[in-house]
Parts: structure tokens; C-alpha cells; sequence
């Protein structure tokens, strides 16, 4: 999987000399979208060599982080990364920095490595984040939504009991829209923050879903923005869902356009369809092999002058089926 968020074409401008592009020709000088990191230049990991590299002979699987897009060695994560089935994706040690907040979220939804923990104070840091006043009042709020949501389960039981429709439909809806007020306007990652959890030197593995866990309250989708970090909630960036698209193309790719077609007729237009075709193939194999037993090389009015042959042929038997058949 290799993931390209920053990347664009940038044939016709001015990397290029005396080259312009055929399909933009308006295009600008130089793309202000491409963000070229050292990948770009054939170097990888923080160790900055190519790969395959003639010098290291230790095999070692590269890992490619989420965030900057960039190839590690798993040797140089500052973890042993668990096993490869484990997890679905990494952030390096230095989008870890950059995206600070993720350490919040580690504590509860990063897959471990493999490297064993002796102590906190060896392996990190425990934050202890005080409680301000404004996070106070969130945790209040959600024990308030808690209590709430207990008191609405209970008036949902009452109404359980024999009623009309319309009345338990309007009871549900009322229901559904104060729980999705109270989860957009609760901060998960404030609630995280406020509990102890561990920031260490390190990269991360993380499982499939856990992007879907990430708070989208307006502060955290702006904390993204900032960070330029938006993708992380975008559920089509995620490695899965690029694997998946891989798949769908390659199995595209692989597709008999014939069967396809074939497919999509009815029984009689099958056998018709199939019939014409081995009769083309048969005949076409037939005209190239004098060919090759010449030793002529075949011109395009050769094959032309046998298409022309092939449909007046075909003409001919057409006009026969429809005069026997009156």
C-alpha cells in the first residue's frame, strides 16, 4: 500500500524542460500541493538510505507511517513492532510529536509492541493533566448525559406499553436527538486527557478501526486542521480502505471483457455471440498463418482487406438464413 495525499503530477512545469503537458497545457510553473519528503529522492527512514540498500545486509521489513507518508525500518521505530497481522497501521516517533494528542488516545486503543515495560519511569513519562475548570464541567456534562440517558431508557419503558405507532416512533426519534446533541457537544479526547497515560520516544501501531474512536467535537476537528491532519477522520484514507480499492481494481483489471458481455445477454444471444466468435477466431487464424508461412510481414491492409472479407461473408450467410426462412 502507498498512500499519496500530497502528491500531484507535475509533468509541463517547470521541473521539466522544453516538456509540456498535453492535457493541462495552462498548467502552472511549479504545484503548490506537492509536498516532496525524502521518498521523493529515492531515501527512506530516519536513518536516510535507499532501498533495497547495497550496504545492510540485516533483513528488515519497512513500515510506511499514516501521517507523513514516509518508509521505516522496523528496527528504527524505537519499538519492536508486534507482529504484522496485529496491527493495521503506524505514526512514526515524529508525527507522534507533531500529533501530540494521539498519546491520549494510545493509552486505550494502540495495539502494544513487543518490547517489554520494566518501569514508567524507564520506558516514558505519565502525564497527570490537571482538571481545569472548562473539563470539569465537561465530565459533569456527561455524567449529566449518563444520568440522562438512564432517565429517557426508563420513560422509553413506559412507553413500551400499549400505544400507538406514531407515538413510539416520536418517543425513539426524540430519544435518538438528544443523544446525538449530547455526544457531538462531549469531547472524548478532554475526558482522555484528564486521566493519567504514558508519552514515550516511540512509534505507535494501531488496529483497524481505531480512527472511527477519534473525537470530532468542533475543537478536536479544528485541533486537526491546525495539525493539518484532517484525513485522520476520513474514513477512505484509511490503509483498509486503499487495500480494498487495490483489490477492487486488480479484480477489475482481471475481468474477460467477452464474459462480461456474454453475461449480460439473454440465452439465444449467447449462443449467437459465440458462434461469431469462433468462427472470427477461426478464419483470422487461418489468414495469419499464410503469413507466417511466407514470412510476410502483415501490413494494416491486410487485416483490413480481412475484416472486409469476414463481413461480406457474414452478409451473404445472413441473406440466405432469411430466404430459406420465407
Amino acid at each position: 500500500v502507498f498512500l499519496s495525499r500530497n502528491f500531484r503530477c507535475d509533468c509541463g512545469n517547470s521541473k521539466f524542460k522544453n516538456l509540456q503537458c498535453k492535457l493541462l497545457p495552462e498548467k502552472g510553473k511549479v504545484n503548490a500541493g506537492n509536498k516532496y519528503n525524502d521518498n521523493f529522492y529515492g531515501l527512506y527512514c530516519t536513518c536516510k538510505r535507499p532501498y533495497p540498500d547495497p550496504e545492510d545486509e540485516i533483513p528488515d521489513e519497512m513500515i510506511q507511517c499514516i501521517v507523513c507518508e514516509d518508509w521505516f525500518h522496523g528496527r528504527h521505530l524505537g519499538a519492536v513492532p508486534p507482529e504484522s497481522g496485529d496491527f493495521h497501521e503506524m505514526v512514526c516517533q515524529a508525527c507522534m510529536k507533531h500529533c501530540h494528542f494521539l498519546w491520549a488516545y494510545a493509552s486505550q486503543l494502540a495495539v502494544p509492541p513487543l518490547t517489554k515495560v520494566n518501569s514508567l519511569e524507564d520506558e516514558g513519562i505519565v502525564l497527570q493533566v490537571e482538571e481545569s475548570e472548562e473539563q470539569k464541567k465537561e465530565i459533569k456534562k456527561e455524567s449529566g448525559v449518563e444520568h440522562q440517558d438512564t432517565k429517557e431508557e426508563k420513560q422509553t419503558e413506559q412507553f413500551n406499553e400499549p400505544s400507538t405507532s406514531s407515538g413510539k416512533f416520536l418517543q425513539k426519534f426524540l430519544v435518538e436527538i438528544t443523544k446525538t446533541t449530547s455526544e457531538s457537544s462531549f469531547c472524548k479526547l478532554k475526558e482522555l486527557q484528564s486521566k493519567p497515560f504514558l508519552k514515550k520516544d516511540t512509534a505507535t501501531f494501531w488496529p483497524s478501526n481505531w480512527r472511527s474512536k477519534l473525537c470530532t467535537c468542533e475543537d478536536c476537528l479544528k485541533m486537526y486542521s491546525d495539525l493539518e491532519v484532517q484525513f485522520l477522520t476520513d474514513e477512505c484514507d484509511t490503509v483498509l480502505a486503499y487495500e480494498n480499492k487495490g483489490t477492487s481494481d486488480q479484480e477489475t483489471e482481471r475481468r474477460d471483457p467477452l464474459m462480461d458481455t456474454l453475461n449480460s445477454m439473454n440465452r439465444v444471444q449467447q449462443v449467437e455471440l459465440i458462434c461469431e466468435y469462433n468462427d472470427l477466431k477461426t478464419e483470422l487464424t487461418d489468414y495469419l498463418r499464410r503469413f507466417a508461412d511466407e514470412g510476410t510481414v502483415v501490413k494494416r491492409e491486410d487485416i483490413q482487406h480481412f475484416f472486409e472479407e469476414f463481413q461480406s461473408r457474414k452478409r451473404r450467410r445472413t441473406n440466405r438464413m432469411q430466404y430459406y426462412c420465407s
